[in-house]
């Protein structure tokens, strides 16, 4: 028996940012569809332009469809139905997929194109009836590899490097989101309401190029390791099933803090445009600050999470949304209280955020990483079909202000914090030196 010391673990940085740069493309997508296209949706509705012209302030110059809010938020959700069920079956298959291009990147290669062409297709609708079609293109093809994506931080890093890798890598999804909002966003005002929908297929395609070509997939997996997934329902009744019933709570919190993100996330442009006055472009570019401090706080979330424990860094994260939304549905009257709010809300929302996949994998199956990265879609994408449909009716029912979606998110980001107080503490382990 050697009594050789133990080699010093090494973290490493470079492949953790190369494998960020497929979350980087999946993030450049989202908020381009998720500030324009309820915008175009709304766009047009009188009572907007009555409230508008009451306060004074000028219509936007958007090509619209003029539908209601509730319509508008429940055609946002269309794409995430397909998601809860296509997410969590792309990512269990993935586990079982072994070719020569790897086990993830043949979903890559098989959704991302479907995904772009929907994409690119969007702001060319000349209807309600197209533009869903054109969104429900889109995410079938974003739903058959993000899942598989993302799965890479449990197939890449040991347990004890996740919340650190995942910190990494939601800072390169930041990184995509602010490219997105402080790149493109302004194109929607001087070049056309297609510009960013364009430039945005093209950033994703590059990042995932890099990714497809850079990352290096584990051969080494045992045979034995390969489990047979019997999908979604299966993988839910297992964790039910568990005596320690801490997985339940943690698909919980995470289904109701997704609830109230996803629904003030798709209601704010709306917020901004129709309830303070802000040009369409400029109040993308303005959101766009919200993920800067995300971005920012990343990777200190992540350490965090590593050093003091997941659940309690998301506690305190969730403890900072539910006492800021409140508050910022009083403030918010301009530009600078908006972005102050949205300051605050990215750096909370990062220590909740950045700690999520990785508190599932420790409640989790180490040889089914993709089946419970499924579950973890499977909560989140659920959330955002109840969170902007139910936020969308809350604002046909208060006379089309969207303002009141902060107290909405602010109920829902108290009911994830009493999810989290009934998960088990787990010890925080340490690498050895």
């Amino acid at each position: 028996m050697s009594d050789t010391a133990p080699k010093q673990h090494h973290f490493d940085y470079a492949k953790t940012f190369i494998v960020g740069f497929g979350f980087l493309g999946i993030s450049i997508i989202w908020p381009i569809f998720n500030r324009f296209i309820p915008i175009i949706l709304q766009a047009g509705d009188p009572e907007y332009e009555r409230q508008l012209l009451a306060a004074g302030k000028e219509l936007p110059k958007i090509v619209g469809f003029g539908i209601a809010p509730s319509w508008a938020f429940f055609i946002m959700t269309w794409d995430n139905i397909i998601n809860v069920f296509v997410q969590p079956w792309a990512g269990a298959k993935s586990d079982q997929t072994w070719n020569r291009l790897g086990r993830r990147k043949p979903w890559i290669l098989l959704g991302a194109p479907i995904a772009i062409v929907g994409f690119v297709l969007v702001p060319f609708a000349q209807s309600v009836l197209a533009i869903a079609i054109f969104i429900l293109i889109t995410n079938f093809g974003m739903a058959l590899f993000r899942s598989p994506t993302v799965s890479w931080l449990g197939d890449l890093f040991p347990p004890d490097d996740r919340s650190k890798a995942n910190g990494i890598i939601n800072l390169m999804g930041g990184l995509g989101f602010v490219v997105a909002l402080f790149g493109l966003g302004p194109l929607f005002d001087s070049v056309g309401q297609a510009a960013p929908f364009i430039g945005g297929a093209i950033l994703m395609l590059a990042a995932l190029s890099v990714a497809l070509l850079k990352v290096k997939e584990p051969a080494h997996i045992e045979l034995e390791d390969r489990v047979e997934d019997g999908g979604v329902i299966a993988n839910l009744r297992e964790v039910f099933n568990k005596p320690d019933k801490s997985g339940i709570f943690v698909l919980l919190g995470i289904l109701f803090w997704f609830i109230a993100w996803e629904a003030l996330d798709t209601g704010l442009s709306s917020f901004a445009v129709f309830g303070l006055g802000i040009p369409a472009g400029q109040a993308a570019t303005l959101s766009a600050i919200g993920g800067v401090a995300f971005i920012l706080f990343a990777i200190p979330a992540g350490n965090l999470g590593s050093k003091y424990g997941r659940r309690g860094i998301i506690l305190a994260g969730l403890t900072g949304l539910v006492l800021l939304f409140p508050i910022g549905f009083f403030v918010i009257q301009n530009t600078v209280t908006f972005v102050i709010v949205l300051v605050l809300a990215g750096s909370f929302w990062a220590l909740v955020n950045v700690n999520s996949l990785p508190l599932v994998y420790d409640y989790g199956d180490e040889s089914r990483i993709g089946a419970f990265t499924g579950l973890y879609y499977f909560s989140s994408q659920s959330a955002a079909i109840l969170g902007p449909t139910l936020g969308g009716f809350l604002v046909d029912a208060v006379g089309n202000r969207h303002r009141w979606l902060f107290l909405f998110s602010a109920l829902f980001m108290g009911l994830a914090w009493l999810a989290m107080t009934r998960v088990k503490r787990k010890s925080v382990s340490t690498v050895p030196a």
